[in-house]
């Protein structure tokens, strides 16, 4: 069986996700899936160059952050893969093949660098869709990024199957204006991260493993201390290993510019 990289991508220009493809197939050339609108011409052109697939939703770009656990669910049930990672596009790019790593867990989630308490965003949704009360039970615990997860098939659809049933109960809940006006509250996109938070945290899958965000395979650098590279222009974590994946380089650019531009000049 093959590994897969499930990810979406609708609304996106091309160039957006060019770092993305190329880092990726530079170092995998297994199966990867892209969830795109239909009139996101110039990203079907782009990822069918790099024998990537795209499957095409009707689902409005600023509803699929929380949608796409459904839509990658009913995909999973359709062929059966090793591995699979799903992940973001726009913000991440690839220093080497992301199974290329003992992981420790069947469903492995990669922690960021802050408490949820200290992150307004965080605290926001899960506020604003579990509660005070559970607000408080994970108040102190380190943020999981939903941006990235990696499991087996098995525990894969477990977690998606969580994850759509917790943002059918506990919906995210708009601000008064747009619950009078019914219109879409832009805020309620990234609720996403409350239901990662609980189910990582709970540990409500079976083999879950949530490596740190200093020492594991994955980076998420918005909140990272420190941002180290070695010669060869890889981003290196606190054991002195290179992250196989790096996740919102976009949000410490002036410490990445100069390298991903050098990376970037590298990539067919």
């Amino acid at each position: 069986m093959k590994n897969l990289v499930l990810t979406t991508a609708c609304g996106l220009h091309s160039k957006q996700i060019e770092f993305f493809v190329k880092s990726l197939r530079k170092y995998f050339s297994e199966t990867v899936c892209f969830i795109v609108n239909k009139n996101d011409y110039e990203i079907q052109k782009l990822v069918k160059k790099y024998d990537c697939t795209y499957h095409i939703i009707k689902e409005h770009k600023f509803d699929v952050q929380v949608r796409r656990y459904g839509i990658y669910l009913d995909l999973l049930k359709k062929t059966k893969y090793k591995n699979v990672l799903i992940c973001d596009s726009r913000d991440i790019y690839f220093q080497s093949d992301p199974f290329n790593y003992t992981y420790k867990g069947l469903i492995n989630f990669f922690l960021e660098s802050k408490k949820i308490k200290d992150c307004p965003f965080n605290s926001s949704w899960i506020l604003k869709t579990y509660g005070e009360e559970v607000l408080r039970e994970l108040e102190d615990k380190i943020i999981n990024c939903s941006g990235t997860t990696l499991g087996t098939h098995n525990a894969m659809m477990s977690y998606l199957e969580l994850m759509v049933s917790h943002s059918l109960k506990f919906k995210f809940k708009k601000r008064l204006k747009y619950l009078l006006t019914l219109r879409r509250d832009k805020l309620g996109r990234g609720a996403d991260q409350a239901y990662a938070n609980y189910i990582a945290h709970n540990k409500l899958i079976n083999g879950t493993f949530l490596y740190s965000n200093e020492k594991g395979p994955i980076a998420t650098v918005c909140y990272l201390d420190k941002i180290i590279f070695n010669k060869d222009l890889q981003l290196m974590n606190n054991l002195d290993s290179p992250y196989l994946v790096v996740h919102q380089y976009d949000k410490r650019w002036n410490e990445f510019k100069k390298t991903v531009e050098k990376i970037q000049k590298t990539l067919i």
